[in-house]
């Protein structure tokens, strides 16, 4: 760990809210580079930010830059990655390559995850995570989110999953890999952009301090 630490960098923000135990909540930063067309990435990533600071606690838009993990970029690099052209998309394979070429890249869901959790964060909000791909039967086309939320100690707030993958399957490959899925206020896994996918959830919960508890007990 000591040695992966040297490639971490923080905003000031950032720095300040880890050391002193104040929230930090993680953010992707895939959506803006590669998720949505400018403008509308750039509105949404300063919407979600601006949405976390009004809660009082302190949002870590997670990149890389100049072979570098920022945990907490700030306002002109989020514009930096709205704006440029052949950003790199980096979940957990593509971490060394980003980093010992020093491309500008951009983190998935399973990418920052994994850098989150090499800097302390343990929250992650995001809007819908990949999962099991239809026909995965013969492609195995599977998602390395669901491999990260297995092994790293992240709590992530989301959407469910993309509505356009198996929805099913996801949900037996969460299972399989010892994932906890909780319905936070509903009893149905949710499909990014529809709030019920008819899918039922073995566990729910109403109040914050449950979330709290279960994920500490899961740590």
């Amino acid at each position: 760990m000591p040695d992966l630490l040297k490639f971490l960098t923080f905003s000031p923000e950032v720095r300040e809210a880890l050391d002193t135990g104040h929230p930090v909540v993680a953010l992707e930063s895939t959506v803006i580079a590669h998720g949505l067309p400018y403008p509308a990435n750039l509105e949404i990533a300063q919407e979600m930010e601006a949405t976390i600071l009004d809660e009082g606690v302190v949002p870590a838009t997670i990149g890389l830059r100049e072979g570098k993990i920022v945990i907490g970029l700030s306002a002109s690099e989020i514009v930096e990655l709205a704006t440029a052209k052949d950003v790199l998309k980096v979940s957990r394979r593509d971490l060394a390559v980003a980093l010992a070429t020093r491309r500008l890249s951009a983190t998935t869901v399973a990418g920052t995850m994994l850098c989150a959790n090499l800097a302390g964060i343990r929250f992650f909000a995001t809007g819908g995570i990949g999962g099991v791909h239809r026909g995965a039967e013969t492609s195995l086309d599977i998602s390395a989110d669901l491999t990260e939320l297995s092994r790293t100690p992240v709590l992530v707030v989301c959407a469910g999953a993309k509505s356009i993958l198996d929805l099913d399957l996801t949900l037996e490959y969460l299972e399989t890999q010892g994932i906890p899925v909780v319905g936070w206020r509903t009893n149905e896994f949710p499909a990014f952009y529809a709030r019920s996918s008819g899918r039922a959830l073995a566990h729910r919960v109403d109040e914050v301090a449950d979330v709290a508890s279960i994920a500490h007990t899961q740590w």
